[in-house]
């Protein structure tokens, strides 16, 4: 099972993802409420995935996963997107992320995506 880093400013988010993952048997290593914090934590604990919200104050998910995959190439990012936020999903695919899960969550789908990220 996976050491995940969670990135969402938004508690409820974190919450939801924490308890389905865990549930699932991963490990969640640490959470983030910004994509700097994200950045730091990220070269800190170096965990297996991310799952990285795009919306944030500070530094949003789209600049910190390009900064993640300027740090470390073989990096694993799931972005976490509203529905509507299409152009932010290619460009946050453009700059790396290897794949993305939709809010509102649905727990089969995000293990789905997490697995197959692991994978590859």
């Amino acid at each position: 099972m996976a050491k995940i880093l969670i990135v969402d400013d938004s508690k409820t988010s974190r919450r939801f993802l924490r308890n389905m993952l865990e549930k699932a048997g991963h490990e969640i290593i640490d959470e983030a409420v910004n994509g700097r914090e994200g950045v730091d934590k990220y070269k800190e604990l170096h965990p297996d995935i991310v799952t990285m919200d795009i919306t944030m104050p500070v530094l949003d998910g789209i600049d910190a996963v390009g900064e993640i995959m300027d740090y470390d190439k073989e990096a694993k990012v799931i972005m976490v997107t509203a529905a509507g936020q299409k152009n932010n999903m290619v460009e946050a695919l453009k700059k790396g992320a290897s794949d993305f899960i939709q809010k509102p969550f649905e727990s089969d789908v995000i293990l789905e995506v997490v697995q197959k990220v692991l994978e590859e």
